[in-house]
């Protein structure tokens, strides 16, 4: 065997880690991609052992629920003891741990195996951008976002709002009236 193709195998059996930025991004979108990658679904030898990667999520704090899922949704909590059941709307627990939505989104689309929990190690979900160090060197792929992120109008320079194409010219003696 010529020494790039065992290369190429030894790249292909190790554990890679990747970068997903979770900002303005659906979680359950996003869960459906990050978990292909901590089942190893994306790599050639994918089969019935355990070839998954680790996966980094930064900005959870960040993340964006369609319409009105924020009030709709609610996740579900028992304790084991008699009247124990609890259920908690989205945005509470986000307040509670920016980390949480997206991590039962990410347990909740994989297979209900007993890999399940040794892929959730794999996973290391941050609020922001703040990542130690020894994380950050691991890290050599980054995976594409589902969605892109609009620019805000405070993000454009003065000079892009100046070359905007203007839709008006108002006259200087223009005055604009409030109704009431």
């Amino acid at each position: 065997m010529s020494i790039y193709k065992r290369a190429q195998q030894w790249t292909t059996f190790t554990r890679v880690w990747h970068l997903f930025d979770a900002k303005w991004q659906n979680p359950f979108e996003s869960a459906k991609i990050i978990q292909k990658y901590l089942a190893g679904l994306h790599k050639p030898i994918y089969g019935p052992s355990d070839t998954g990667d680790h996966v980094v999520v930064i900005n959870s704090k960040e993340i964006a629920l369609p319409g009105d899922e924020w009030q709709k949704r609610v996740y579900f909590h028992h304790t084991g003891f008699a009247g124990g059941a609890s259920w908690t709307f989205a945005w509470e627990l986000h307040e509670k741990d920016p980390t949480l939505v997206l991590k039962k989104a990410i347990y909740n689309s994989m297979k209900g195996n007993l890999y399940r929990h040794t892929k959730m190690e794999r996973l290391h979900i941050y609020p922001d951008a703040n990542v130690p160090q020894e994380i950050l060197e691991n890290v050599t792929n980054q995976i594409r976002r589902p969605r892109l992120i609009p620019k805000r109008l405070d993000e454009y320079s003065e000079e892009e709002v100046e070359k905007f194409p203007k839709l008006i010219d108002y006259p200087e003696d223009y005055v604009i009236q409030k109704i009431k």
